[in-house]
């Protein structure tokens, strides 16, 4: 399990949403690449990048601040937001990217979803699923899609796609913890372990994940780190002591508490 701290850009500033919304957005930092590095020197060694002019537009709008981001650090990077086409997702992966990831094209043009999986391959490729009470949203998360976000994990299996980020859009940017179950259903519809995003508040939210650890790839986190409940070296440990916890767990006959956890 690995820590991926969080920039979302719009208008090429590192912002942040509120469950989604765009008119509830709060500026972290107008230099992006900075703040990429500030994580690198921390201690991260993924970075999550999400486009959100893109995720509006369908184009990816901030193709400069994310060549900027790969100048400036050696953070393997993956890349969402407005990637609805094959040009787009391979300017960004010619551009740096490790991985890119498909979101609304996923429900809008599955045929475009299997085309970059023959182009591209597995390891270059995240399908993006964000969901709201169950249902795939679409669009920047402005719109439901009338798919379940469970089915739509099983089709993007079939297709060949082994990484997934899953976002609780109820709880992107709430610092609210982590609904365990929501994660553990969604690996078992993928069949591949998940990326969790949404909710992370403390690197406790990321430790509590130990009962699920093999459902869970990485962990996303945005919020908490810009506002200081969790610092990015406290994340990165606690991603990777969370295996252990998992192996710990196992040998109790009573599950731990949050408290035990914690100590």
């Amino acid at each position: 399990m690995y820590l991926l701290p969080a920039i979302d850009l719009l208008g090429g500033r590192a912002v942040r949403l509120a469950k989604g919304d765009y008119a509830a957005v709060t500026v972290y930092n107008d230099d992006p690449a900075l703040q990429a590095q500030l994580f690198e020197e921390a201690g991260a060694t993924w970075l999550h990048v999400v486009d959100l002019d893109g995720a509006k537009s369908g184009n990816p709008d901030n193709l400069e601040v994310v060549r900027a981001i790969l100048a400036r650090t050696s953070l393997k990077v993956e890349v969402g937001g407005g990637v609805r086409s094959l040009e787009a997702a391979e300017r960004l992966l010619d551009a740096g990217a490790t991985r890119v990831i498909l979101g609304t094209a996923l429900v809008r043009d599955p045929e475009f979803a299997q085309a970059a999986m023959e182009k591209f391959g597995p390891d270059a490729l995240v399908a993006g699923i964000d969901a709201k009470a169950g249902e795939a949203a679409v669009a920047g998360w402005t719109e439901g899609s009338g798919v379940a976000a469970a089915d739509l994990a099983r089709r993007m299996a079939a297709l060949g796609y082994e990484h997934l980020v899953y976002t609780d859009i109820a709880r992107d940017g709430m610092q609210t913890g982590v609904e365990n179950d929501a994660y553990a259903k969604m690996a078992a519809a993928f069949g591949n372990p998940v990326i969790v995003s949404g909710g992370i508040a403390t690197a406790a939210d990321i430790r509590a994940l130990a009962p699920i650890a093999d459902a869970v790839e990485g962990v996303i986190t945005g919020r908490a780190i810009y506002e200081g409940t969790l610092t990015v070296a406290d994340g990165v440990a606690a991603c990777d002591g969370t295996f252990q916890l998992s192996d710990q767990l196992e040998e109790e006959e009573h599950p731990l508490t949050i408290e035990e956890l914690e100590n």
